[in-house]
């Protein structure tokens, strides 16, 4: 099993730059992969052309860069010049966020996202391949030939040559369809709030079907300490943003994998205080039985003990977030 370490996306008064030195530590442990992500904030793209020129043999990533926010020939564009100036380490990690942030941030509609997903990177390969680009589908159309278009865009392909025109597309998804599209069409699997323990229950059927080579980069939270019940604490705001507060009811999907988890309950009640306005309340129904299952939290030994249920499941690359440098340390020295 590989390793990777995520550095999410920066909260609010951090500066990416701070991260650096976790992403040169991991390099130097010998760790496979940057990942970098975006929200409403900071941007993936900055933050890994910035690892790029810090860095000398990781890999980086995005997990992930918001389909919405971009068109796909943008897209190509981008990680064309990604993997050209890191030469050739980038990984693109896409992915459509939650119907929340697609209408409420970049002002676009939630639609059909599987179908439009599928159009998307049939286009960026079609570009990456330098390829002339026209396509004729029911969510893009190039050259545009809709309301307002001039009629004078015709078919273009990239002036620049990609150094890889097989850049690897990973998909983060989280329900059974999703999932399966990802095994269907991508080249790997970005999962989050994995839990090891259910990964056949939950996913199995969705990746059966995918292709020899397959790559599933795993993000789970790492904290290592002696004291297990405040390293709990300290995950439950985390997991409680997510699985009460991200997305409304009924369209959560951090809330509905809980769910499929065997948490159905708990994770009502969660996402009911949290939308609520008792956020407090919220974080404080965060059972620690579900801090277990879904992070790896304590002393080095635990951490240990818990890694065997990972082991056993089909996952390729385990992507440490941390902000503790020891725990890439104490990850390195079990796996690698």
């Amino acid at each position: 099993m590989k390793l990777g370490v995520n550095l999410g996306y920066a909260p609010p008064g951090t500066n990416p730059v701070e991260l650096v030195p976790l992403v040169q530590h991991a390099e130097e442990l010998g760790y496979d992969s940057a990942w970098a992500a975006e929200a409403w904030g900071t941007d993936a793209v900055s933050v890994l052309a910035w690892l790029a020129a810090s860095t000398s043999r990781i890999k980086i990533g995005s997990a992930i860069m918001q389909i919405p926010g971009r068109t796909p020939a943008n897209t190509a564009m981008t990680a064309a010049t990604l993997d050209l100036m890191s030469g050739g380490r980038f990984i693109l990690g896409l992915g459509t966020s939650g119907p929340q942030v697609v209408e409420g941030w970049h002002g676009q509609p939630w639609g059909k996202p599987l179908g439009k997903t599928r159009e998307y990177i049939e286009i960026v390969r079609t570009a990456l391949r330098r390829e002339v680009v026209a396509h004729e589908g029911e969510h893009y159309r190039i050259p545009y030939d809709g309301p307002g278009a001039t009629g004078l865009g015709k078919p273009l392909k990239m002036m620049m040559r990609p150094l890889r025109a097989d850049i690897p597309i990973y998909l983060a998804a989280i329900g059974p369809k999703n999932v399966a599209l990802a095994a269907e069409i991508a080249d790997g699997w970005l999962p989050i709030f994995v839990d090891p323990e259910r990964f056949d229950d939950a996913f199995g059927p969705s990746i059966a079907g995918a292709r020899p080579g397959f790559e599933i980069a795993a993000t789970v939270s790492v904290l290592v300490g002696d004291d297990v019940g405040a390293l709990r604490d300290a995950l439950k705001p985390y997991i409680a943003l997510y699985v009460g507060g991200m997305g409304a009811k009924g369209k959560n999907f951090y809330n509905s994998l809980v769910s499929r988890y065997g948490w159905e309950a708990q994770a009502a009640r969660i996402q009911e205080l949290y939308l609520g306005g008792q956020q407090r309340d919220a974080i404080a129904a965060v059972p620690d039985q579900l801090v277990d299952a879904l992070a790896l939290v304590g002393p080095k030994e635990r951490i240990r003990d818990r890694l065997a249920a990972w082991r056993d499941t089909p996952v390729t690359t385990l992507v440490v977030g941390s902000p503790q440098p020891e725990a890439l340390d104490v990850l390195a020295e079990l796996l690698l």
